[in-house]
Parts: structure tokens; sequence; C-alpha cells
């Protein structure tokens, strides 16, 4: 069945991979390890804008923290099938990306999901190996440095990510009105910003930060205000699927043991990264040190009872 799915169109292989899930076809699509040494191919759900942690270099090719992260488990997983497997990688959205993983379609995703208790009931994710602050990018000229100056602005924000609620949430307690705008992509988010249309773009900080060092002129921006949220940001996995998640696990665990982990974070959030050259300027901080030293897969929920 799966070489005929390969001659129908994206939206009709997307179509077939939900039904499988009613067919009842659900339970073989988790044994990842068996899928992918049947087909000889894992799929690598990708960003396009998502920062240091996934973007896109062009021309079919991807980078960041954690791509690189998951390129170092699918080679763990070559050795545990014992067979060498071609890597596609599939550009995936805020919107879509819970459910390509589900179908099938998506056999990992490496790019800049929160792990949160609702989505647990979805999906599962790999040890976090990195912790998100949530906060805003501004115009360097706007004299905006906190949330509560965006009473009557225009606010962006990328459909489909828990930065949404955020918003409400603050524009709620604070007693201010502003105006939500959407994006499909981040990218989208921060060209709202860029063309004046927003007065400011809500989301996570290295998002932000690889945005702007990507961007035609970034002193042009400035990441400011109080942190609006902690979240483990973390690749995501199929549901019920130990073995796979073994591998992902334990890779992540040997790279923080060796000091790999520290090294990867340098190389796509301190020095300059491609294609520009860049550097995103964003040091490790205190929270995604502390995940590091104590590796787990606690959901957002459990950060913020700190």
């Amino acid at each position: 069945m799966l070489k005929k799915f390969t001659l129908v169109s994206n939206a009709c292989w997307m179509a077939l991979g939900a039904l499988t899930l009613s067919l009842g076809v659900h339970a073989q699509t988790n044994d990842t390890l068996a899928k992918v040494k049947a087909s000889g191919e894992i799929v690598m759900g990708v960003r396009d804008s998502s920062g240091a942690l996934s973007y896109t270099l062009g021309d079919g090719k991807y980078g960041g923290f954690h791509v690189e992260i998951c390129e170092r488990i699918v080679a763990n997983v070559e050795k545990v099938v014992g067979r060498k497997l071609n890597v596609k990688y599939v550009a995936v959205t805020s919107q879509n990306r819970i459910p390509l993983t589900q179908n099938g379609t998506v056999d990992i995703e490496c790019g800049s999901t929160t792990n949160n208790l609702a989505r647990q009931k979805d999906v599962a994710f790999a040890l976090t190996a990195y912790v998100e602050e949530v906060r805003m990018a501004v115009k360097a000229s706007s004299g905006i440095t906190s949330i509560n100056q965006l009473n009557g602005k225009n606010v962006a924000t990328t459909t489909g990510t828990t930065s949404v609620q955020l918003l409400r949430k603050h524009e709620r307690a604070n007693g201010i009105d502003f105006k939500e705008l959407y994006g499909k992509d981040h990218a989208e988010s921060f060209l709202l910003l860029e063309s004046g249309r927003a007065d400011a773009f809500v989301m996570d900080g290295q998002i932000l930060a690889g945005n702007i060092a990507l961007s035609k002129s970034p002193s042009d921006y400035k990441i400011v205000g109080e942190v609006l949220s902690v979240e483990p940001i973390s690749i995501m996995l199929r549901k019920d699927d130990p073995a796979f998640k073994k591998v992902a696990d334990d890779t992540i665990r040997d790279l923080a043991k060796t000091g790999e982990l520290a090294k990867l974070y340098d190389k796509w959030f301190v020095k300059p990264i491609p294609p520009k050259n860049t550097p995103v300027g964003l040091p490790a901080s205190e929270n995604t040190k502390a995940a590091w030293a104590n590796l787990n897969d606690k959901p957002a929920e459990d950060y913020q009872k700190k």
C-alpha cells in the first residue's frame, strides 16, 4: 500500500493517512522502527522559519539545533534497524505538525513545538534539550519596552502556537486591549512587524532572535519586555511508540553526557549561522542548562509551578 500512496498527490496522501487511523492501522504506524526499516526512509518534519531550532537553507536543505539533533537520532536509528535510511525533509506548520505526526506522514518533528499536557494527549516528546522564554520583538525606534505599552497596538503572533493563548491571558490580566494579527508561519508574523503592520511580535525568544538575525537590517529590531512564559520546546514523536522514543532519548542523553549538546547549542545560537553567517546571539539560558543537567520530558505546566 505504501508504494501506491507515493503515486497520489500530497493532499490525497494526507487524507489517506488520516483514514488509516479510523481503519485501525494506527497501531502499525506507531512502530516507527519497523516502518522505516521496511521502507528504507525516515521522514523528518522541519520548519521554514523557527529560528535557530529549525529553518530553511534553500534548495530543500534545512539547518538548526533541533534539526541536527534529529539527524543524530536518525544515525542511531540506522544502527538499530541495520540499514542506511533515506532522510526526507517535509516542511510542516504550526497548524499541521501534530496531525501529520499522528497519521504517519512525519516520523519525527524537529521544529519548535512546546511540550504541554494538551499535546501529550495526542503525541509524545523526546527529552527536552531547549527551554524557551516567550517575549516580544519590536522596532528599536518604537520606544516599547513592556507588554503594558501595547494598549491600542497591533500585535503579531503565529497561528497554532501557544503564544496565541499567552497573548489573550495577558490581555485579560493587564486590562489592556490590542489587536491580534496572525501570520501563517513565523516568517509571515515577522513580516507583519517588519512592514509596520504590527507594533510587536510575540513569540519564543529564539524564534524572534533568529528572524532578526536573518532579516535585512538586524539592528532595526530588539527583544524587550518581561518573560511571558517559560516552556520546554521538544522534538515531537508519535504517541505509544516506546522503542523509537528510547532511541531519541538515548541520543539526547549521550549528547548531554559528552558535552556535545552544549557545543551544538553554541554552533546554532552563538556562532554565525548560514546562509548569511550572522550570529543569533542567544547564549544558553539557566533554564536550558538546568534541562541538560536533569534531562526530562515534563510538560510546560510543570515549569509554571516554579
